[in-house]
């Protein structure tokens, strides 16, 4: 039997593995960045997105507070200390009959929030691009 994608999510957010990524996610998902206005089609770049977002968000005060399951979707409430600014969001994901996450959603507050991982994950994702 295989791993529920939000247990196999919550672990890899656990031990901070994002190569695992490429097997949960599904060829065709589609990333929806809170800092991008057009979607992030293919499994390559959702990665490349979900990979920067370890490195930027996942220090040791991330937390989800709340989460709300459904058979193929679900919301993931967390927070997160960057730089002396709460930041707080959500993780919207959705996935197929094969478990694998074929959406993934974020979105974020206060607008001081948004602003600094906007620059961080430019950073990010520049920086991966030149490597």
């Amino acid at each position: 039997m295989h791993e529920h994608p939000l247990e196999t999510w919550h672990r890899l957010v656990r031990t901070q593995d994002a190569s695992g990524l490429d097997t949960l996610l599904a060829d065709d998902a589609v990333f929806y960045s809170p800092v991008v206005n057009t979607p992030q089609r293919g499994k390559a770049l959702a990665a490349a997105y979900l990979g920067a977002a370890f490195t930027v968000f996942f220090n040791p005060t991330f937390h989800y507070v709340r989460e709300i399951v459904g058979a193929s979707d679900a919301m993931l409430e967390f927070e997160v200390d960057i730089d002396g600014i709460l930041v707080n969001g959500v993780d919207i994901i959705k996935w197929n009959d094969a478990g694998k996450i074929v959406e993934f959603k974020v979105m974020l507050r206060p607008l001081k929030a948004i602003n600094l991982i906007h620059q961080r994950m430019a950073e990010m994702l520049q920086s991966r691009q030149g490597a």
